[in-house]
């Protein structure tokens, strides 16, 4: 329980301690969280989608090719702030899913980050640094979006000196939801305009005001762009290149992705590529209709992950410009796998309502998609592709929904440019790693309140060393399913939402020597498994169960976005 936890011992705050990575000032830090963007969707993690500005990153920085996530963006994103597992935070899923169980007591208690539970912002902005949110935030419960609610939960609130973006978890693209600090905007929106260009501007914009006038007080800034969550919106003029390449289909795309991912080496040789799940159709048994528009569906993601990457490379130039770019650290991830909810069909006309549109109806439409008279999401079988070679799909317990590309650059610590780092991380790392770069870490006490003790634990010694150790444990629960790493193992578990939890199968994976978890291994090791189960209760008994009862009061209520009862 939280309660029990605060009597524990906390990390001391470091507020004068040196910044690591060759001593010098206390360098900038820019996060750059992406959505719904699946493992192998970056040029430099495999993928055919053009994205030069990222690539440019994993040059000059690292690559994480063992990144997990909380699969879904809410859970990650309150992880990556706080550097405490999700749960301990009151944030195991969206806040969202409070509109599903409205009369349900617990919902008082969730998605609130507590009081006691520091950010990363509120530690540099308690170190002197600028602090700015330019993007998603997704971190406010329902009771607190409303024009007049109270602000206990946004961003300035939580150690932020400025806010620009949007507050819910998704907005349109052309016309989306804006909030500048805490008042929602009423803009006026110029032809032309896009989300991502204008988060971007946002971005520039900061940077140089502070370059011109702050002399020299450094910055963090969380940069959340809506890429490329739902819904998938681009200008034509970035769709169009691609069409050809995805006509071929999402099962030749997956097959090409495994090959290049080898021969990158983000994948180890041996690697095998698991089986499409049983009802994701396969790509040949498309109608003409089918396949001609499921493959623009295709073409508007990758056009629009090309387009936030122009974004991005338009901020790393002004960082170059003002000679920023080697006291800077840079940390890009996504939030979660591959997006899965829009089914075998897709979302076209509207997100998170069945697509009842015909193939051919949406076929006469087709110059639609990715312009603002279309609220689209591709066929869940392109989320299999796009996590190329991983099990499902973001909100799945399997690596297909947990681990994501995560590219660490920093030019004053990183001695091997280019490299692939194999050791496991998790983000509840991120925000110790990025403190400790500043000379700094997470208070055990501010104003004389006991802070929730840290459960991440800085990989700094990673970018040193390719044979420094990563995490060694980390549980995982998301709506009754769960799963727990242990060294080289991981153990997988389904939950059937009208059965006990003791009775949920678990299945087990070496991942040393399976990759993508192709072969489940639980009957060969039963007493491993047993052992593994029983650390998954531990784990959950110090971070978990304060918030919860069980492992998930949202479960049955929100089992039909996937086919849990199968196991498909």
């Amino acid at each position: 329980m939280v309660g029990s936890l605060l009597a524990t011992s906390a990390l001391v705050g470091a507020g004068n301690a040196r910044p690591v990575g060759g001593g010098g000032a206390k360098p900038n830090i820019i996060t750059i969280v992406l959505d719904d963007i699946g493992y192998s969707d970056f040029g430099c993690f495999g993928a055919e989608i053009r994205t030069p500005a990222i690539d440019s990153l994993a040059q000059g920085g690292l690559r994480y090719v063992h990144f997990d996530t909380k699969a879904v963006c809410a859970a990650t994103r309150a992880s990556l702030l706080t550097g405490r597992n999700c749960h301990t935070v009151n944030m195991p899923d969206v806040p969202d899913v409070a509109a599903v169980t409205p009369n349900d007591p617990a919902m008082a208690r969730l998605f609130r980050l507590p009081g006691n539970a520091q950010t990363m912002a509120q530690v540099l902005q308690r170190r002197g640094y600028a602090t700015w949110a330019v993007g998603k935030w997704h971190l406010i419960p329902m009771a607190e979006l409303g024009r007049d609610a109270p602000r206990t939960n946004w961003p300035r609130q939580r150690g932020f000196d400025y806010f620009y973006g949007f507050p819910r978890g998704w907005t349109d693209q052309y016309r989306p939801e804006l909030v500048e600090n805490d008042h929602y905007l009423t803009p006026n929106f110029p032809e032309g305009y896009h989300l991502s260009a204008d988060l971007a501007d946002k971005a520039i914009g900061l940077i140089e005001r502070h370059v011109a006038t702050a002399g020299g007080k450094p910055f963090f800034m969380n940069l959340a762009f809506g890429t490329a969550h739902s819904p998938i919106q681009v200008a034509r003029e970035f769709s169009a290149p691609y069409d050809a390449i995805y006509a071929k289909g999402w099962d030749a795309i997956r097959e090409e992705r495994f090959a290049r991912m080898k021969r990158l080496g983000i994948i180890p040789a041996e690697t095998r590529l698991p089986p499409r799940a049983p009802r994701d159709r396969a790509w040949a048994s498309l109608s003409d209709d089918e396949k001609a528009v499921f493959a623009r569906y295709m073409a508007v993601y990758a056009g629009f992950i090309e387009h936030c990457d122009r974004q991005i490379g338009r901020v790393l130039q002004v960082l170059r410009d003002k000679e920023l770019m080697d006291d800077t650290v840079i940390v890009l991830l996504s939030d979660n796998g591959a997006a899965s909810e829009a089914g075998q069909t897709g979302f076209f006309d509207g997100l998170y309502r069945p697509n009842m549109l015909s193939p051919a109806a949406q076929r006469a439409r087709i110059e639609e998609l990715g312009t603002a008279k279309t609220q689209a999401e591709y066929p869940r079988p392109w989320a299999f592709a796009s996590d190329t070679p991983l099990r499902r799909y973001k909100l799945w317990p399997y690596s297909g929904g947990t681990r994501t590309p995560m590219i660490f650059h920093w030019p004053r610590a990183v001695r091997d440019p280019g490299a692939i780092r194999r050791q496991f991380v998790d983000v509840i790392d991120i925000a110790p790693t990025l403190l400790e770069a500043a000379g700094t870490a997470f208070d055990g006490h501010v104003d004389g309140v006991a802070q929730i003790p840290i459960a991440g634990r800085s990989f700094l010694p990673t970018v040193a060393s390719s044979s420094a150790p990563g995490r060694q444990v980390q549980y995982f629960e998301l709506r009754g399913n769960r799963a727990i790493t242990s060294g080289k193992w991981r153990a997988v578990a389904i939950h059937d939402c009208d059965q006990p939890y003791a009775d949920d199968r678990w299945e087990l994976f070496d991942l040393d020597a399976d990759f993508a978890e192709s072969n489940d291994l639980a009957a060969r090791y039963p007493a491993r498994v047993e052992a593994l189960k029983t650390l998954w209760d531990a784990q959950w008994a110090r971070y978990g169960s304060g918030q919860l009862a069980q492992p998930s009061i949202l479960t049955c209520q929100l089992s039909d976005l996937f086919d849990r009862r199968s196991g498909n």
